[in-house]
């Protein structure tokens, strides 16, 4: 099954939920950069909730970038997530492995430890919107759903997960699910659906169960006047980086350093940090970014 977003709507419009599916680029992710399984687990549950988050953002071209830097072993973990169903992302320390927690599960928490989460809403104004809040657990859903609550007042309940075993990645997703002012007066409804995400054992065991997104919307709020909406949004790991853009931020390095390059490596190589691609440069090629560099020092 391709890797999907799908929206509802409950209790007359006073709950908002979002489910999405990203089992195949959560694993591009892990043979992009070559993941641990707990870095696995950490990247695939953010790069899930920066789909999310966007998800309600309403003008295109519209993304959100979650930076999340602990002092555990892992170090940070790096997401950009657009409205238009692509995402990327990265950790410091792709390699770092660590034991089972108490609970027998991969040991999220421990590999990021405590920090802070930086989230930055960007709609293509000048000032993207951007908010700090310190991490709860380390474990990503409890910590976007904190920032949820704590920077946007929006009571909110957000389960992330991502199974990930031998053979690679095999179910990871997650739901966002919020109540909006209307509904949010309603203490005997907010506490009705608390209660029932709780009582979940975790959002992966349900996609290992075979349960699809409408099931489990149904499953949650089939009582609550549910509608879940007819279209169906594709997702994908996607990273916009290219040669070109290479180039440029080579040529911001200057013409000492370039010449440099071209003496003692006969080159230049770059890694794109989001999906690990490779770009070389031979010496005619950094010849011409110094050519260039000196025809805009002569216009100025």
């Amino acid at each position: 099954m391709a890797d999907h977003l799908i929206r509802a709507m409950a209790a007359e419009g006073g709950i908002r939920a979002v489910g999405v599916i990203t089992t195949r680029l959560t694993e591009e992710a892990r043979q992009r950069h070559n993941l641990s399984y707990v870095a696995t687990a950490a990247l695939g549950r953010t790069m899930t909730a920066g789909l999310l988050l966007v998800s309600s953002m309403k003008r295109s071209g519209s993304r959100v970038n979650l930076r999340i830097r602990g002092d555990g072993p892992l170090g940070g973990v790096m997401v950009d997530a657009g409205l238009d169903g692509t995402v990327r992302g990265y950790v410091d320390h792709p390699e770092v492995e660590l034991p089972p927690n108490a609970k027998g599960k991969l040991d999220v928490g421990g590999a990021i430890g405590e920090g802070f989460l930086y989230v930055v809403r960007d709609v293509g104004f000048e000032f993207p919107y951007s908010s700090t809040v310190a991490l709860v657990s380390g474990e990503i859903g409890d910590d976007v759903a904190h920032y949820l609550v704590s920077s946007e007042q929006t009571p909110s309940a957000l389960l992330v997960g991502v199974f990930v075993g031998a053979e690679g990645v095999t179910a990871s997703g997650g739901i966002l699910l919020q109540v909006l002012p209307k509904a949010a007066r309603d203490e005997a409804l907010v506490e009705l659906l608390e209660s029932r995400v709780a009582s979940m054992a975790g959002f992966t065991p349900l996609l290992q169960a075979g349960k699809t997104l409408p099931q489990i919307f149904e499953e949650l709020m089939g009582d609550m006047g549910l509608n879940i909406l007819s279209e169906t949004q594709l997702l994908r790991f996607h990273c916009g980086c290219t040669f070109d853009r290479v180039l440029g931020a080579l040529k911001i390095l200057g013409e000492a350093e370039l010449q440099d390059m071209i003496i003692k490596d006969k080159g230049a190589e770059a890694t794109c940090h989001f999906c690990n691609a490779v770009y070389q440069a031979d010496s005619q090629q950094l010849e011409k970014l110094i050519e260039e560099l000196r025809g805009e020092k002569a216009e100025a």
